[in-house]
């Protein structure tokens, strides 16, 4: 389903305040200032695919920043690629400057502070992830973000080709389909991560990455099974245990890691709902934990502490913003 914020509708006086709110809500929490003394129009089209997003941005002139009291303010854990169509994007990301012109992208790690100038009228494609989804590590990470990648080049033209032609097709798309695809993407993310540290990857065909996205559609439809397991797991997809075990070394991590990373993460998320207590009271944290697979509580509040710095208590506590897996 296709979601659409457009400025089209908005008295001019009015659009500096609504494209400030469509911004931060379609992606992390943001300053926005419109350059123009009379806004363009500016329109967001945006897809869900899994737990990945994408999505077309089109607009004016404008300043995007993401300071320290925003990070604070949620959207930590998420990574944005922004592949450039029209118009020049000159960022700063942590005392790294770069400057997007068309057929390049760049990517931001919204747990770092960064500004984005775009001087002329942009158009531009961007995917939107949980920085869990990826399944590098944090050094992987690093060396993706703050950088200007050229579409002409190896593996990022590769990226940049299937990021485009995700975003035109993903409203045709049926939603196990969109959510196998985008899966792919962010395999082909990690694959730009190993090559920019001079590390050969397990050879990845098309089938391969099919493969593997069916195997993560699977794994997050049974979470909450106690008794997943990559035995399981390989039988369902009429694979071997070794063949399953190596199509995750493309991901730079173990299936069990994977799927603990998916359990943390739906457990976070749980644990952080304001709303959870209005009615029927707030979840215990053993609750939340056997929901999405956790056999044991000591070992669920290990692990908690352990991605993200405070215990699962804590945090349902309104313990603020912690750090990220990996970190």
């Amino acid at each position: 389903m296709s979601v659409v914020l457009d400025t089209a509708e908005v008295p001019p006086a009015e659009r500096a305040e609504f494209w400030h709110e469509a911004v931060s809500r379609t992606f992390i929490p943001l300053d926005v200032a419109l350059l123009e003394s009379v806004p363009s129009r500016a329109v967001i089209v945006s897809h869900a695919l899994g737990a990945v997003q994408v999505s077309r941005v089109q607009a004016g002139p404008q300043r995007v920043e993401r300071t320290a009291g925003l990070i604070a303010r949620g959207g930590e854990d998420r990574l944005t690629l922004a592949l450039q169509h029209r118009g020049t994007s000159r960022q700063e990301h942590h005392g790294l400057r770069l400057e997007l012109r068309p057929g390049t992208f760049a990517i931001s790690d919204a747990a770092r502070p960064f500004a984005k100038e775009l001087p002329e009228p942009f158009d531009f494609t961007a995917l939107h992830w949980p920085r869990s989804a990826v399944g590098v590590s944090e050094e992987d990470l690093r060396v993706l973000t703050a950088t200007a990648f050229d579409a002409g080049d190896g593996t990022a033209r590769l990226v940049a080709a299937y990021v485009d032609r995700l975003a035109r097709s993903a409203g045709s798309m049926e939603p196990r389909q969109a959510a196998w695809l985008a899966t792919t993407a962010l395999s082909l993310l990690a694959a730009l991560a190993h090559e920019r540290r001079g590390r050969s990857v397990p050879e990845a065909p098309e089938t391969a990455l099919a493969t593997l996205a069916r195997v993560k559609d699977h794994i997050l439809r049974h979470l909450g099974d106690q008794d997943l397991s990559p035995e399981r797991i390989a039988a369902a997809h009429h694979v071997s245990v070794r063949h399953l075990h190596k199509l995750f070394r493309f991901e730079g991590v173990t299936v069990a890691r994977w799927i603990q990373r998916q359990r943390l993460d739906m457990c976070r998320r749980d644990l952080g709902r304001p709303a959870a207590g209005r009615a029927t009271g707030r979840a215990t944290v053993g609750a939340v934990a056997a929901r999405w697979g956790f056999v044991s509580a000591s070992h669920f509040s290990r692990s908690f502490r352990a991605a993200y710095g405070v215990s699962p208590r804590e945090w349902q506590a309104g313990a603020g913003p912690v750090a990220v897996p990996g970190r």
